[in-house]
């Protein structure tokens, strides 16, 4: 299968209980890249640049570097497979995929597979490896899947999550899948997403931590999830921002209107993709015993709170951002009301001012012959200045009124 075919996007086929796993990708179209439809343009922000956005994105550890480690010509598509001691939690070895099956033999141990954008044949042989659910393989790839946390009679725990990056202008929306057991941890990443690299190397710095097995993983992962969803908040906060300072005119522009709304659109997205994130956190905090895979870890549970904590900062920035909002789009429709106001009532006080000798014409040019002051020498005189006077004294009431 050719790698372009791979990245499109995968249509959701319904998999029976017995169906085989290559129905999933049933139908691939060329035509529609993975959840491009979704991205977001911040409009207008004709100020932002690469190094803005660069500036403001969120990485796990400050001291880890930012580099992408997909290597496209890598086989089957596997970032990474490392095999981890449970008992000390150091590094052991890379473990190939074929030769998994072996490694998850070995109870003192535990393996972390990332992959991205996986082809067929990878996921054929993943499943067959780890022995994954089909259900859960099909969620894996469904597009536009909504973030949520499922357990499979005690083996195993599903997590789906969305991500959101930055790059340059543009908000992309991606989505990863967790597939946690025992002794593994399977990350597969769809559609744009920041690279996990600084999890791992935050994690292989803290090998006591890693003795929690991988649990400690999918903590650090979704932690790292979480945590880049601030930039995203906060460059739609600066962007709310530049356009507050067009809200005070009294003039309507319709492309202000327009940035407010699909503000608004963005904001809505984003809140659709943090709230459910509450969910997960809720689950591995409140969770029974019956509910998670045997050898969880009560140690885990604070870091989950933490994750819990650092997720209602987004969404308080988020619910903040959309209130801002709906005040600024009110205040920018009232002051354009009362801009039109302020042109009704100078139309109305010019109007006043002309009715004077447009009133004065209209009585002595109905042409009656019994007009006395027709015929006075200073009648002309009398009446320009009576329309003078009377035009002045109109102008300068309503100039004080300030309807001029």
């Amino acid at each position: 299968m050719d790698r372009n075919d791979d990245l499109s996007i995968k249509t959701n086929t319904r998999i029976t209980p017995d169906s085989n796993i290559s129905r999933i990708y049933s139908d691939i179209s060329d035509s529609h890249p993975y959840l491009n439809s979704y991205d977001s343009y911040i409009y207008g922000d004709v100020d932002a640049t690469a190094e803005d956005t660069i500036e403001t994105m969120t990485v796990y550890d400050p001291d880890s570097e930012r580099y992408e480690d997909i290597d496209l010509s890598s086989d089957d598509e596997v970032v990474n497979c490392y095999a981890y001691s449970r008992k000390t939690g150091e590094q052991l070895s890379q473990v190939a995929l074929n030769d998994v099956s072996r490694a998850l033999s070995n109870s003192g141990q535990f393996i972390w597979l990332g992959l991205y954008d996986p082809s067929l044949e990878t996921m054929i042989k993943v499943q067959n490896a780890f022995d994954l659910h089909e259900l859960a393989i099909e969620d894996a790839f469904a597009d536009h899947q909504r973030a949520k946390v499922e357990n499979y009679d005690n083996d195993m725990v599903f997590v789906v999550l969305r991500t959101a990056k930055l790059e340059d202008n543009i908000i992309r929306y991606g989505t990863t899948a967790i597939f946690m057991g025992k002794n593994y941890l399977i990350t597969i990443r769809n559609g744009p997403s920041n690279s996990y690299a600084p999890v791992r190397e935050h994690c292989n710095r803290r090998p006591e931590k890693l003795r929690m097995g991988p649990i400690f993983v999918l903590h650090a992962i979704l932690d790292f999830i979480v945590d880049n969803y601030m930039p995203v908040t906060d460059r739609l906060g600066s962007y709310l921002r530049e356009q507050e300072r067009y809200v005070f005119s009294y003039e309507f522009n319709k492309s202000t209107l327009k940035n407010l709304y699909e503000l608004k659109s963005q904001l809505v997205n984003m809140r659709a993709i943090i709230l459910p994130v509450q969910d997960i956190c809720s689950f591995f905090i409140n969770h029974k015993k019956s509910e998670l895979v045997s050898g969880f870890s009560q140690a885990a549970k604070p870091y989950f709170r933490d994750v819990n904590d650092h997720l209602l900062h987004s969404l308080d920035a988020i619910n903040g951002l959309n209130e801002m909002l709906s005040v600024v789009m009110n205040t920018y429709m009232a002051m354009v009301n009362m801009g039109q106001n302020e042109v009704v009532r100078k139309l109305a006080a010019w109007a006043g001012i002309l009715a004077v000798p447009t009133a004065i014409a209209g009585i002595y040019g109905m042409n009656f012959d019994f007009m006395p002051e027709l015929h006075w020498k200073y009648s002309y005189l009398v009446i320009m200045g009576l329309i003078i006077a009377l035009c002045s004294y109109l102008y300068y009431n309503f100039k004080r009124l300030k309807w001029l």
